[in-house]
């Protein structure tokens, strides 16, 4: 009887680096991971992002994000035209034949054929390697990443990755920090990585670096998101994320000068009989000569400017008065012919 051991699926298998589990199983994303298993499966092939791709049902700006995070981990190498698992050994190029005395004729050049474009990787960078490093040797690095996948939704990119350590490294925010900046950002629909990188500079800027300053900041910046949906509401506009100097104009009206709703109603309704649109800065200077004249209630204003509409009748009556008398004792004759009398 001849017996035989049934491996089934193992028959067929392929090699994974054991520093896929030991460093980076912990912290790679799940998308990480199904592109480096792919390439994996398919060493030796030509690799393209389309196939990728379609393969995993992924969007080829993710395919490209999860190369590159394996590129600079050190597990997968890039040539100019492929792609392949680090410390592979390439094949030799082919020998060029012997030249001989007589070539033939040149034969007319044939239109290049179409081919589908290579994978374009950037090269391993220094940096990746070194966050790597930071990653492996300290827990809180670690850590950071992980909360950061989870509060994004998303797998981090290489880039956005070394944003991150650098807030930490170079812009002194504490872990904490970052991760209390990353809930903001996320909550205002707006992390990208620009705008991450941008509001780290601007908290280091301010020396927000400890958890009790960016609890501080982020109720004041709760203040001001709450101020600007009050204008929202008051004039009518469409429940957006406001600009800088929106939100600037709002804080300003709201939580400094203390103005209620009724009153920038009141500002915005003058706005618009004056000039027939809504204008903030024709309604910060409304506001702003309130604000210093004392005028913080509705009946304020309205006795503000009936005032001013009296003084304007005053002195529109006084020309007219003042313009009649002159009309009235006007020698017409005499004008019209000097030196005779009446």
């Amino acid at each position: 009887m001849e017996i035989s051991l049934n491996l089934g699926v193992w028959n067929s298998v392929f090699a994974v680096p054991s520093a896929l589990v030991d460093q980076h199983l912990k912290l790679a994303a799940g998308a990480q991971l199904k592109v480096l298993l792919w390439v994996l499966r398919h060493a030796g092939s030509p690799i393209e992002i389309e196939a990728i791709s379609e393969a995993l049902n992924m969007q080829a700006p993710d395919v490209k994000d999860a190369i590159n995070y394996w590129v600079e981990t050190g597990l997968l190498s890039c040539a100019k035209e492929s792609l392949s698992p680090a410390g592979a050994t390439p094949q030799p190029p082919m020998a060029s034949p012997e030249p001989v005395d007589d070539p033939p004729p040149p034969k007319e050049p044939e239109p290049p054929a179409i081919e589908p474009a290579p994978i374009t990787v950037s090269p391993p960078r220094p940096a990746g390697v070194f966050l790597a490093e930071r990653i492996q040797e300290s827990e809180e690095i670690a850590f950071l990443m992980q909360e950061a996948q989870r509060i994004l939704g998303r797998a981090i990119s290489p880039a956005l990755s070394s944003i991150l350590l650098s807030a930490c490294d170079d812009y002194g925010l504490s872990v904490d920090v970052v991760i209390m900046l990353l809930a903001y950002v996320k909550s205002i629909g707006k992390s990208s990585s620009n705008y991450i990188e941008s509001i780290v500079k601007n908290w280091s800027a301010e020396g927000i670096t400890s958890h009790e300053k960016a609890q501080e900041k982020l109720c004041q910046l709760s203040e001001l998101a709450k101020a600007w949906r009050s204008v929202e509401n008051v004039f009518g506009i469409d429940h957006r994320t406001p600009s800088m100097r929106e939100e600037q104009f709002a804080g300003r009206w709201i939580c400094e000068w203390k103005f209620s709703p009724q009153m920038l109603r009141e500002a915005y309704d003058r706005c618009v009989d004056s000039i027939g649109k809504m204008e903030l800065n024709y309604i910060n200077r409304i506001l702003e000569r309130w604000q210093k004249d004392g005028i913080t209630t509705p009946q304020q204003a309205f006795w503000e400017k009936s005032e001013k509409e009296a003084q304007r009748k005053a002195e529109s009556g006084s020309k007219r008065t003042y313009d009649m008398d002159a009309y009235e004792n006007f020698d017409f004759l005499e004008a019209e012919f000097p030196g005779s009398e009446t």
